[in-house]
């Protein structure tokens, strides 16, 4: 059997999308994580056009390289984010901005789920009371049921192609549709019972079929984000979040971040005009929800970011030296040859070899300076093939040489 991460497209420009029902501080959380702004009024259906932001992913191996080499350039791996509009009961069928919220998900890999747990007269819920269980039963079963939509679709065109393919008639049964029939099914029994193809246990074979004809909504993988009031954030406290917990591990489990817009709104707003305030702040928030006991109160942005890029099966490789510091993205399991690529095509197409070394061996030793000769010396430093499987933190260089016309 095999995770969710699994059924996503392999490429190295994956996305989440934010999505929430309207008002549950999905576009001002989504602003935080963004320099960009969105219309983030106090209206239902405000943010009608998704909008794409690039969120830095925050490493501490990326930030000890760039201090090393000093370099002219650093450019930071980023994990796009899009926000969606607002989802309500009946999208499906098209209520609210329904069809084209099902559009913008259908184009992301991977889905924020900004749940509310948070009391405030002055923004209203479209159910009118806060129920953050009977919200994700609202999007879990508007998601079941456009994939049911998806679903039949997808078969439909899958007997087309294997007619064309096998120029039989229009009527005429197609050979070798045994196993769609069967994974179809399967999703459809799923899906009848509002449970998450995701949810369900499949082989790998049956992953594949899935991946190469069902693309479904369901599949892709959820991170629950949880809006909590800053009191209730910063104590850890909230009467929604078990049952929250309780209702992700019964419904196939996943990651459940508690957050506070209003926290990281004013945390924000002061870190950059006056760091020293914004400390001060966090300090403050310690002694007075928490007594001064327990770990400090921190942001919770940066998990949530890397919590995303990890949920996406992606991982980065670095290149370094005077000029530019970089971390380059790659969805796990990419060789050598793929990993060129990323950089330039030409790489790919003329890879010759790669020289690389584990990040964790560079730093134990390069002796403070930026220079591999400790790498060298202690074997570290290696050469590796176009069979070679890039891992997590691999600083990377490239040989390559492109003289043949690209083949057409």
């Amino acid at each position: 059997t095999l995770k969710k991460a699994r059924f996503g497209r392999v490429k190295n420009n994956l996305k989440m999308g934010m999505v929430g029902l309207p008002n549950v501080g999905k576009s001002s959380l989504f602003n935080l994580m963004t320099s960009q702004s969105v219309a983030a009024e106090n209206y239902p259906f405000c943010t009608i056009d998704p909008t794409e932001a690039k969120c830095p992913v925050p490493d501490q191996r990326f930030k000890f390289l760039c201090d090393l080499y000093s370099p002219l350039s650093k450019v930071p791996a980023v994990l796009s984010v899009t926000d969606i509009a607002g989802l309500i009961k009946g999208a499906a069928e098209g209520a609210g901005l329904g069809n084209a919220f099902l559009s913008h998900i259908a184009a992301v890999d991977g889905i924020f789920h900004l749940l509310r747990a948070f009391d405030n007269d002055a923004v209203v819920h479209v159910d009118d009371s806060i129920d953050p269980i009977r919200d994700l039963e609202t999007i879990s079963s508007e998601l079941c049921l456009k994939d049911i939509d998806l679903l039949a679709a997808a078969k439909e065109k899958a007997y087309v192609e294997a007619r064309k393919a096998q120029g039989v008639a229009r009527a005429a049964e197609p050979k070798g549709m045994v196993q769609l029939n069967e994974v179809f099914d399967k999703i459809m029994v799923m899906l009848e019972k509002s449970i998450p193809v995701g949810n369900g246990e499949w082989t790998t074979s049956e992953v594949e079929c899935i991946k190469e004809y069902f693309p479904l909504i369901t599949t892709k993988p959820i991170v629950y984000l949880v809006n909590l009031t800053k009191k209730d954030f910063c104590r850890k406290r909230n009467k929604h979040l078990p049952k929250i917990a309780e209702w992700v591990k019964a419904h196939g489990g996943g990651t459940v971040i508690p957050l506070s817009v209003e926290f990281e709104e004013e945390y924000f707003t002061l870190k950059k005009d006056d760091p020293d305030a914004a400390e001060a702040f966090l300090e403050q928030c310690r002694s007075e929800f928490c007594n001064n006991e327990g770990p400090p109160v921190k942001s919770v942005l940066p998990r949530v970011v890397k919590t995303g890029y990890k949920e996406l099966n992606m991982i980065n490789y670095f290149t370094s030296g005077h000029d530019e510091v970089r971390a380059w993205t790659i969805y796990n399991g990419t060789l050598a040859p793929g990993a060129a690529g990323v950089i330039h095509s030409d790489f790919e197409r003329g890879f010759i070899k790669a020289e690389t070394v584990a990040f964790d061996d560079f730093k134990a030793l390069c002796g403070g300076k930026p220079s591999f000769a400790g790498c060298k010396d202690a074997g570290k430093y290696r050469q590796e093939g176009k069979t070679y499987m890039v891992k997590d933190g691999d600083i990377m260089h490239f040989q390559f040489n492109v003289t043949a016309q690209k083949k057409k």
